[in-house]
């Protein structure tokens, strides 16, 4: 019967789509099932406000019958008011060890951005830089983190043999919570004694408020990363809702200088140490249990996801430890709580200031994701 290709609408018919991760990571003990709610919602235009400001498609792969691979393909009219450079995206690209399977998925993808205009093919991003990015090519034993992917170990090889190049390497660094490295204490005291900083961590009953901080410093701190996008209004609504529900405030640290909210740290407890054993469900017993893990025993491990300082503080030489200083806050924090395990991601390979200063906390790299590119 060879391989057949089926199209399906975001919202309406995506069972198969989502049943695809089932049957690529059968037998692998690193992959934690996403909770089918959230995924669902971010599949459904009408639950997801990344619609509101992309074209998007979801694509299956039979092969014999049988359901082999996946691929979804965007055009993110955001990202092209910004660069305005023609790239559209592909993402969520699972498959099978079979190159003639991913070989038509890229294919479908690459035809139908081709049709819209599109010149170059970049992913995956599943669907935006804000969200699951690259293909995991080294790092394969240990699970993804929260919000981060993961993938087989011969996915990347496929596409590449399909013609796709690296266009940039993205780092996931382990962090031990052991004692404190000295230039972290000394950056630490030495904030901590200025008069006019203070390091806190987010007010709990004003924590829509501190989210939107959060997220106003995030997107001026990271404006010139490459590849950023904005979130829009809607967007950020939806972020706030979700890290609401996400957000521990002893591991949100913001640091203010002269009252005015000028940087931010901020770890998330890692759902999927939660979740990892639920298989996507939470009836009937799946909602006890996430709450009883994430409230009451808690997961010993945590991302360190957003970290960011106003550009106005960055160059000024009397702040240049304050990033450490949040660091150390955080993992000091981190530890009182059982934290035992964290994650700092991801960063830009070529995004040598902050990749040393993690280096400086006894951080090392353990997990690479690879985006792709290739020309249309």
């Amino acid at each position: 019967m060879g391989i057949e290709i089926r199209q399906h609408l975001p919202g309406r018919d995506i069972r198969d789509f989502m049943r695809v991760p089932y049957v690529v990571f059968a037998d692998d003990p690193a992959w934690v099932p996403p909770l089918h709610l959230m995924m669902k919602e971010q599949l459904t235009p009408a639950k997801n406000p990344f619609f509101a400001h992309a074209d998007v498609m979801l694509f299956t792969a039979r092969k014999n019958g049988k359901l082999v691979g996946r691929i979804s393909a965007h055009i993110d009219h955001e990202h092209q008011r910004r660069y305005n450079d023609a790239v559209g995206f592909f993402g969520y690209f699972d498959t099978l060890d079979d190159v003639e399977v991913a070989q038509a998925l890229l294919h479908v993808a690459r035809e139908w951005l081709r049709a819209r205009g599109m010149k170059r093919m970049r992913g995956p991003l599943s669907f935006s830089i804000n969200e699951e990015l690259g293909t995991l090519v080294e790092g394969f034993e240990e699970p993804p983190m929260v919000l981060m992917g993961h993938n087989r170990p011969y996915q990347g090889g496929l596409v590449e043999a399909c013609g796709l190049s690296k266009v940039k390497d993205l780092y996931a660094w382990r962090y031990r919570m052991e004692a404190l490295p000295p230039r972290a204490l000394k950056a630490w005291e030495e904030v901590k004694a200025l008069p006019e900083v203070t390091l806190r961590i987010a007010n709990r009953s004003q924590l829509d408020h501190e989210i939107h901080q959060v997220l106003e410093i995030q997107d001026d701190a990271w404006r010139d990363n490459w590849g950023h996008v904005s979130l829009t209004e809607a967007e950020l609504k939806a972020v706030v809702e979700a890290l609401k529900l996400l957000i521990e405030p002893e591991l949100a640290i913001l640091a203010e200088i002269d009252g005015r909210t000028a940087g931010m740290a901020i770890a998330l407890p890692n759902l999927n140490e939660a979740i990892r054993d639920l298989r996507g469900k939470l009836l009937p017993l799946g909602w006890a249990k996430l709450l009883y893990r994430l409230k009451v025993s808690r997961p010993k491990s945590a991302r360190l996801c957003l970290l960011g300082i106003r550009k106005e503080y960055r160059a000024v030489r009397r702040y240049a430890g304050l990033a450490l200083a949040m660091v150390a806050e955080i993992q000091t924090r981190g530890r009182k709580l059982g934290v035992q395990r964290g994650e700092l991601s991801w960063t830009l390979e070529d995004n040598t200031p902050v990749n040393l200063l993690i280096r400086s906390v006894r951080g090392e790299v353990y997990k690479k994701y690879r985006v792709y590119e290739q020309p249309l």
